[in-house]
C-alpha cells in the first residue's frame, strides 16, 4: 500500500458495528468530498470488514450519496460479527477461527483501494489497527450511540439516542404519574453509563443508575419509598444496560458465538422492577427501550457532526495523515492514533460536572 498524499487515487469506505444515527451523513460528506475537492474514486465497502473479506465492494458515485443525510442506519450495511483477525470459517463441519487479514489486503490491492475510511466504535478500531499492520492505511471516524469511544469527547449517534431516549422517558413520566408507579426505563449504553445520565437528568428522572456508579438494592428503595411517603406517588428511574449491584454482576441477555464481542447485556430494569416491588410493596413496571434508540433520522446536532467529521477525515487524508482517528477534543477537530484508541472504552467520571449537579437537585445514583 502507498503511503504519499500523491499516491492516493482510491479510498474505500466502510460503516462497522451497531448501527447509528448519522453513519449515511459521513459516507455522504466523504465521498462527496472526495470527488469534489480531490478527484478521488470511492469505494463502498460493504457491512464492515465482511466487504473486506468477501471482496464485496462497489464505486460509489455521486448521486449514490445524494439525498441520504437525513436517513438512518446506513447504505453500505454493517456488521458486528466480523474480526479480520479472528473470522470464523466452516472446515470439515467444523468452526476454525482464521487470520484473514492477508485475504483482505490482497481484495482491497485488486479493486485499487489504497487507503481506508471506517466509521466505527472501539470494536472497527481494533480490526483497522489490526489492518494497518499489514500495511492499509486507515483514517478511523468515531461512531457510536454509546459515547464510549476513547480519545474524543463525543461521537455522532450519540446526541440522537438521548433525544429518543428523553422523548420516552417524559412520556412514561406521564403515565407513571396517572397509575402512581415506579416506572425503571432501560437505555444502552454497554460498558458506559453516557446515554442514561444525559437522558436522566434530562428527563428530571428520579433515580439514574450507571455501570460508573455500583448501587445498592436498600438505597434505590429507600429513596422511591422517601418519595411515596412526601407525596410523590410516582418515580421514575432511568438504568443503563450496564449497571451493576454493588458487589454484583451486570445483567447479561445473551451470548453470541463468534462475535468480536459475544456478550449482550440487558434485562436489568426487569429484575430491578421485580426487587424493588418484592422489597417495597410499590407497583413497579419496567421498559427496555432497546434498539429503537438506534433507529431514526440523525438529530441536526448529528447531522453537522457527522458531516464535520468527514470532511476532516478526508482532509487529514490527502494531508498525508495515515492510521488516525478523528476525535473532537474541547470543540475542535483532530486526530488520535489508532493504536491508542483499539480495546479502550471511556467511561464516565464518577465526580463528572453533570453528576455533580444531578445530585444537587436531589437525583438519587443508588450510592447512598
Amino acid at each position: 500500500m502507498a503511503k504519499s498524499r500523491k499516491s492516493i487515487k482510491t479510498i474505500g469506505i466502510m460503516t462497522g458495528g451497531g448501527d447509528c444515527p448519522g453513519l449515511n451523513a459521513v459516507v455522504r460528506a466523504v465521498t462527496k468530498t472526495a470527488i469534489n475537492e480531490h478527484h478521488l474514486s470511492v469505494v463502498a465497502i460493504y457491512d464492515g470488514f465482511l466487504g473486506l473479506i468477501e471482496k464485496r465492494m462497489q464505486t460509489l458515485q455521486w448521486e449514490d450519496v445524494s439525498n441520504i443525510l437525513t436517513q438512518g442506519g446506513t447504505i453500505l450495511g454493517t456488521s458486528n460479527k466480523a474480526n479480520p483477525m479472528k473470522y470464523p470459517v466452516r472446515i470439515q463441519g467444523r468452526d476454525v477461527i482464521m487470520d484473514v487479514r492477508d485475504q483482505c489486503v490482497q481484495n482491497a490491492a485488486e479493486v485499487g483501494i489504497d487507503a481506508i475510511i471506517a466509521i466505527g466504535g472501539d470494536g472497527t478500531m481494533s480490526g483497522a489497527a489490526g489492518l494497518v499492520e499489514k500495511g492499509i492505511p486507515f483514517m478511523g471516524v468515531p461512531k457510536t450511540i454509546d459515547n464510549d469511544l476513547w480519545g474524543t469527547e463525543v461521537t455522532f449517534g450519540f446526541n440522537t439516542a438521548v433525544v429518543t431516549a428523553t422523548d420516552a422517558l417524559d412520556k412514561v413520566h406521564t403515565t407513571a404519574s396517572s397509575h402512581h408507579r415506579v416506572m425503571i426505563v432501560e437505555v444502552m449504553g454497554r460498558y458506559a453509563g453516557w446515554i442514561a445520565l444525559h437522558a436522566g437528568v434530562a428527563s428530571g428522572s428520579d433515580l439514574i443508575l450507571i455501570p460508573e456508579i455500583p448501587y445498592t438494592l436498600s438505597s434505590v428503595c429507600d429513596c422511591v419509598v422517601k418519595r411515596s411517603r412526601h407525596g410523590k406517588r410516582f418515580s421514575i428511574i432511568t438504568v443503563a444496560e450496564g449497571a451493576k449491584e454493588k458487589g454484583g454482576k451486570m445483567t447479561v441477555s445473551r451470548r453470541i458465538k463468534n462475535s468480536p464481542d459475544p456478550i449482550r447485556l440487558g434485562g436489568i430494569a426487569n429484575k430491578l422492577a421485580f426487587d424493588i416491588e418484592k422489597k417495597t410493596k410499590l407497583e413497579c413496571r419496567s421498559v427496555i427501550l432497546g434498539h429503537v434508540q438506534r433507529g431514526g433520522p440523525p438529530s441536526a446536532f448529528d447531522r453537522t457532526l457527522a458531516t464535520s467529521f468527514g470532511y476532516y477525515a478526508i482532509e487529514q487524508l490527502m494531508a498525508g495523515k495515515r492510521n488516525r482517528l478523528v476525535v473532537r477534543k474541547r470543540g475542535e477537530l483532530s486526530t488520535v492514533p489508532l493504536s491508542e484508541v483499539a480495546n479502550k472504552i471511556r467511561t464516565i467520571d464518577p465526580n463528572h460536572s453533570l453528576i455533580q449537579a444531578a445530585r444537587a437537585v436531589g437525583t438519587c445514583f443508588g450510592d447512598e
